[in-house]
């Protein structure tokens, strides 16, 4: 039977392999451990096998490990990779250090308003709706800009890049061609608000696709099930 740091080491191996693929230095590739839905038991076998970043969907679930790991486990990077209710964002300011699912201005205001002055800026990813599709969040590539201008207004968010979910991989030449269009607006991103913030973050990729993700420009993958294994909603 295979241990959460077996998995973890495998993610890894696989991380290197598409890199070296790619002509790219691993590296500059960062893997999230997506703990959603799993105990902090399981978050903390991940940290003593050496991960440190970890991404949570839910508010109250994810403030809740926060505030049980913080003794036993210093030094880990809390990730919000949820779609994220403006009711609900104090919490997210407060506990966690990056946001990926940035995808309005009023949320960016309420974030920068109940970020703790004690705190570094949050961390933030635009989320773009790549996929054009209603049932998914973000914006409209066409509005990147507007919102980016946006968040380099504010002193207690850091803008970072981009997030998106492209289409399925079962669909494989729809996501190569979502995952090379988040690409090209990430560098644009880079060229235009780099001396604005630190533009180094785009996080696509999941256990299914990260190699294609990484062959299209991915520094940051978001993992799960391939570490924790399958989810368990009904918890």
């Amino acid at each position: 039977m295979t241990t959460i740091a077996d998995r973890l080491s495998l993610a890894q191996q696989r991380i290197v392999q598409a890199a070296q693929i790619s002509s790219r230095n691993p590296s500059e590739i960062k893997l999230l451990a997506v703990s959603k839905t799993k105990p902090a038991s399981d978050i903390q076998a991940a940290y003593d096998a050496g991960q440190r970043l970890f991404g949570e969907n839910y508010v109250q679930e994810g403030v809740q490990k926060i505030t049980d790991l913080t003794s036993p486990c210093p030094n880990i990077e809390w990730h919000f990779i949820g779609p994220l209710q403006s009711n609900k964002s104090r919490p997210v300011a407060e506990h966690f250090d990056w946001l990926h699912t940035l995808d309005r201005e009023k949320l960016a205001i309420r974030l920068n308003e109940q970020r703790p002055a004690e705190l570094a800026p949050l961390n933030v990813l635009i989320q773009v709706n790549i996929s054009d599709e209603e049932s998914k969040s973000g914006v409209k590539p066409e509005d990147i800009t507007a919102l980016a201008d946006a968040v380099c207004r504010l002193p207690r968010l850091r803008l970072r890049g981009l997030m998106a979910i492209p289409a399925p991989t079962d669909d494989k030449e729809r996501a190569q061609t979502e995952l090379a269009n988040m690409q090209r607006l990430f560098k644009s991103l880079q060229q235009s608000h780099g001396t604005l913030g630190q533009i180094d973050t785009l996080s696509m990729g999941m256990s299914g696709d990260l190699e294609l993700a990484i062959d299209n420009g991915s520094t940051l993958v978001r993992v799960g099930s391939a570490i924790f294994g399958e989810r368990d909603y009904s918890r």
